[in-house]
Formats: C-alpha cells, structure tokens, sequence
C-alpha cells in the first residue's frame, strides 16, 4: 500500500536558499555510532554531496574507524570522543571547545546520544541544534532534550512525522526529509560469470539468490530471514534456491546456530560485510527486509534502484517505499511464512522478478532520489542556522 503524491499531506515543505553570503555554513555533524550503517550513509552523502562553496562540515563521532577515514576523505574535519548515555564530563568540554575553535553555526545530531550531548552543547553555546531522527519513532531521551533545548526535529518518515506531533513536538520545531538513494551509482547491471559473492559462495550466475542486507541485531530480524528460508525449502524443495545475510552483529553467533538447527547450511550464508554494494546487489535476485522496526531503510531502496523485487515487512516507513504487488509485497512483521512464500513467487518466475524490478527502479528514480532529500536537508539548516538570511531569501523569492 503507498500514499499518492497528490493526497499526501505537506510535511513542512522547505524551499532551497541561494549561496550564503561570505563564508560556508559551519555545521557540526554529532554521530552516536560510526559503524557501517544506513545512518552513517547518510550522513557521510551528505557530507560528500552538499556543495562546499555553502557547507563545510566538521564531525565528532565515538570512535575511529572506516567511516571517520571516508568522512575525512569527503573534506570534513572529524574527531572522535566517547558518547555513552552518561556522557563524561570531557566530552562535552571537548564538543563546546570544538564549537568555539571551528566557528559552528549548527549543530546536527545523529542518534540519542548524540541528540543529547548536541542539545547540551547548543544550550551552553547558544549555537542551534537539529537532529534527524532516523529511527521510526522518537526516543524518550529525544523528547526530553527537546522539550528542553527547543532542538528541531527532522524525521525521514511520514508515520514518525505524525508520531512526534501525537507526542506534542511543536510543529514549528518539526519537518521531515525523506531518506533517499543515489540512483546513478545504484542502477541495474547485467550479470556476469565470476561474481565475487557467488564465487566466494561457490553459486553459479543462474541459481536463485535472496539477500538481507543489514545490521544483524534484534531489530532488524535476521533470524525471520533464516526461517523464512526454511519455509521457501519447504514449499519448493526441488528448487536449488539460496539465501545470504550481508551484514555483521551481535546477533551472528545465534544466526550460526539456527541455519544449522534447521539443517540449512550451504543453503543459508552469512556473508560479513560488503564495501562494494552496487556490485553486490547486482548478484542478487531479490532483496527481503525482515525488520521488527523502520523508518525508510536504506538498503531497501539501494535494492530497488538497482533494479530487483523486494518482499518487506510493513512496519513505519516501509510502506512508502514498496508498493505491495506492484514492485514487490509487504508482509506483517515476523511472518516468516508469508516472507518465504512471497520469496518463492520471485524466484521461480523470471518473467515477475523482472517486472517488478523495473517497476522498482522506476519508483526510485521518480520518488526516491537522493539529491531531492539532500537539498531539503541544506536548506534547512540554512534556515536554522541564518534566520535573518532565511527570511531575506524567502522575500526575494515572493
């Protein structure tokens, strides 16, 4: 089920500012995790896409690793300090010190954590604070640093937009950006012998492959992805059908011990991490998200823009993204059952995985791109940041 364009509400539609005047908006990105993630994506797109000429970006994140080398790699200044949910005291002096040494006009949390450190830094520096939400509904930690640091919220979802105003999020401090995907770096490919995940799984180019792409923890219900496996062994036992999870967590170990409960070793792979995604979508042939909980799944939509079915659980804003028998199904959460049958329906009809695939890439080119999402972001926290030149801009425009 979708929503169409022409009944959907207004979510506080920001218009694009020209060029700041002077120097680029210094914007603090404040990140609560750097591991590979979709909130991490994002923000390193952003940090890439948005023009330099009006942003710069310094970020602080909790730790070092590959995504502070590629934010770093992006023009960005990073540091790195810890962000428990009892943030030590040398943190926030750290986070206020950063603020007065690099000039920042806005801060951007990613994360509650982070919302939290933001908030108390943007109160003691009297510096804005904005934070994206990226789950699909508000924390109880969210609402509290809002509620006392008049922080703007910015959800990716409609149902969390219409969550955080049954809260009482003033709707003033509320607007919602749409996640998005880069359609032309993720785009359909035709397939050739010698992949490097069906090599390294020893599957030919024409055996039927389902992938779940994703942080392998509880929310994202990995283990419904195994079990749905199971069910599609069941109804279609001569079909020489696989499945890989791509993505790494806590949750491995027990993923380990139920593919072999269910005797599905070499049937079901856990595949680690991937770097090189476009290539790694283009070995798949369809793409299941299993999750408990959502907001708009990056991974989903890198999926369709490549070009391939999706079966999804109908959970925040997943909805918006798949159009239930149109490029793909939705299914209840946990339902693994109905998560393999509709598995089966795309991997042993051809003629439907195609189909569907381009229905897919045709919805993430038309409502799904990411530089749409990208300019909504710059200009609000050009807003934010420059009210007077916010206001300037808008009476030039009228």
């Amino acid at each position: 089920m979708s929503s169409d364009a022409s009944t959907a509400p207004r979510l506080n539609a920001v218009t694009p500012l020209p060029p700041a005047r002077g120097r680029p908006l210094q914007v603090l990105q404040v990140l609560g995790n750097a591991i590979v993630g979709g909130m991490e994506s994002w923000v390193l797109r952003l940090v890439q896409r948005l023009p330099r000429e009006r942003f710069a970006f310094t970020v602080l994140c909790p730790f070092e690793s590959r995504l502070t080398e590629q934010l770093q790699a992006a023009g960005a200044v990073v540091e790195t300090a810890p962000m428990p949910d009892d943030l030590p005291w040398a943190t926030l002096q750290a986070a206020c010190a950063l603020v007065q040494q690099q000039g920042i006009e806005l801060l951007h949390a990613h994360l509650p954590q982070a919302h939290l450190l933001a908030g108390l830094v943007g109160s003691l520096t009297r510096t804005p604070v904005l934070t994206t939400l990226h789950a699909r509904q508000l924390s109880p930690l969210d609402l509290e640093v809002h509620r006392l640091a008049r922080s703007h919220i910015s959800v990716v979802a409609r149902q969390s937009y219409f969550h955080a105003l049954g809260l009482g999020v003033e709707p003033t401090l509320l607007s919602c950006e749409p996640n998005g995907v880069d359609t032309t770096a993720f785009r359909p490919r035709e397939r050739t012998a010698g992949e490097p995940l069906r090599q390294r799984l020893g599957l030919a180019p024409d055996v039927p492959l389902v992938g779940c792409v994703g942080r392998l923890s509880p929310e994202k219900g990995p283990e419904v992805f195994v079990r749905a496996a199971l069910m599609l062994r069941m109804r279609h036992p001569g079909l020489d059908a696989h499945a890989v999870l791509v993505g790494e967590g806590p949750m491995q170990d027990d993923l380990h011990r139920l593919i072999a409960r269910y005797g599905l070793e070499g049937r079901v792979h856990l595949a680690g991490v991937c770097h090189d995604m476009p290539t790694l979508y283009g070995e798949l042939d369809a793409v299941a998200c299993c999750s408990h909980t959502e907001a708009m799944p990056l991974a989903l939509m890198e999926a369709m823009a490549c070009g391939l079915p999706t079966v999804a659980t109908y959970v925040g804003g997943v909805p918006d993204i798949v159009e239930h028998g149109h490029t793909g199904w939705l299914a209840g959460a946990g339902d693994f059952d109905d998560i393999g049958r509709c598995c089966g329906l795309l991997l042993t009809d051809a003629a439907l995985r195609r189909h569907m695939g381009e229905r897919a890439r045709a919805r993430a080119v038309q409502r799904l791109d990411l530089a749409t999402g990208l300019t909504r972001v710059g200009a609000l926290m050009e807003r934010l940041a420059r009210p007077v030149e916010g206001r300037a801009a808008a009476q030039g425009h009228g």
